[in-house]
């Protein structure tokens, strides 16, 4: 499985690198805080994958990592190559973010 580390991904949203970003959190996770992109939740994704690009690098993010690392797994299993599992999720980046402040 592929990873991208939050300043990675934060380089990729400043340099305007073409990518697909995919939030696998519930809705009320979602609304505390979010960095944006497709919001579909870890148990839609399954039936919503006709949504998610094969084509273009696509990061999935949850809150820790694990629960996006757990659908990435799974399309992967499906033939999905393309896909980013951004390590230790916005826990992470939150901290991240704490650490340039």
């Amino acid at each position: 499985m592929k990873k991208i580390a939050p300043r990675e991904l934060k380089e990729w949203l400043a340099e305007k690198k073409h990518f697909v970003l995919i939030d696998v959190r519930e809705t009320w996770e979602r609304e505390l805080f979010n960095i944006g992109g497709l919001h579909i939740p870890l148990g839609d994704v399954m039936h919503r994958r006709n949504e998610i690009p094969v084509d273009i690098a696509t990061v999935i993010y949850c809150e820790k990592g694990i629960r996006s690392s757990i659908i990435i797994q799974r399309l992967e299993g499906i033939g999905f190559n393309n896909l980013y599992n951004l390590s230790g999720g916005m826990s992470e980046w939150k901290k991240t973010e704490a650490a340039t402040l």
